[in-house]
């Protein structure tokens, strides 16, 4: 008897994961993108013009995405204080971890919280420097959001996908590359960086393994450098037997 039907059943990946155009941001495309974004400010402010501060605010909400590999909607949700410390990682000071309330939901539930720790040492450097500094010249007083806007309360979805694809077809990238591309690449960056597996999966609220190797796109050198270890490896323990009887 068939118990899992189309109703009951959790669907979790997106149609557009099985579009191979989708894919992770090589390492060099983000730092491409993120200096792309910072220069944008720059030139702005240098000009004497006013968008230079949502300009700020989106360079910033990039590298948050980038570096917690949020959804799009988890990282528009954002309010300051959805950061806390991680007891374990005290050189993150007030933003060792951060609390996604409004992560993706299954059909008919709420939305799922989670617990993301902080991974790299810069990105307490940018928050701080936001919220401290640039954020209260933009928000009105008692507006709880991370990324406020100059219309409304809350950058909207529609804002950040224009920002993000003026900035990659700037720079003549895959029309690919979109906004869920940085969650890809956050999967696929620690992945290379030798991260475990299910820390990794955790980070990202995938229920599954599987899940979570579908947005694993490793570059050709992480692949080479994999098969030559492994090769080494196995020419190694092939060879210690004669080492040992000479």
């Amino acid at each position: 008897m068939q118990v899992v039907h189309e109703w009951n059943a959790a669907v979790h990946v997106a149609a557009a994961e099985g579009d191979p155009a989708k894919r992770a941001f090589t390492l060099d495309e983000m730092q491409a993108l993120l200096d792309y974004a910072d220069e944008q400010v720059n030139r702005i402010r240098a000009a004497g013009r006013k968008g230079w501060l949502p300009a700020f605010r989106d360079a910033t909400l990039f590298k948050v995405a980038y570096g917690y590999g949020l959804r799009r909607n988890e990282t528009r949700m954002l309010d300051v204080a959805d950061f806390g410390r991680n007891p374990h990682a005290a050189e993150f000071g007030e933003y060792g971890v951060l609390y996604v309330r409004h992560g993706k939901a299954m059909k008919g539930s709420p939305p799922k919280r989670r617990s993301v720790l902080t991974v790299w040492s810069w990105v307490p450097e940018i928050l701080a420097e936001w919220i401290e500094e640039i954020r209260p010249l933009l928000a009105v007083e008692g507006n709880p959001a991370l990324w406020p806007s100059e219309r409304a309360s809350r950058v909207g979805l529609a804002q950040i996908n224009a920002r993000l694809s003026a900035y990659r077809d700037a720079l003549g990238l895959d029309a690919g590359l979109d906004f869920h591309s940085l969650r890809r690449s956050y999967v696929t960056h620690l992945i290379e960086a030798g991260w475990d597996p299910l820390f990794v999966q955790q980070q990202v609220g995938h229920e599954h393994a599987s899940t979570t190797a579908i947005y694993t796109c490793v570059s050709s050198d992480f692949r080479t450098r994999t098969l030559r270890q492994a090769l080494d490896a196995t020419m190694d323990a092939a060879l210690r037997p004669s080492r040992r009887a000479q």
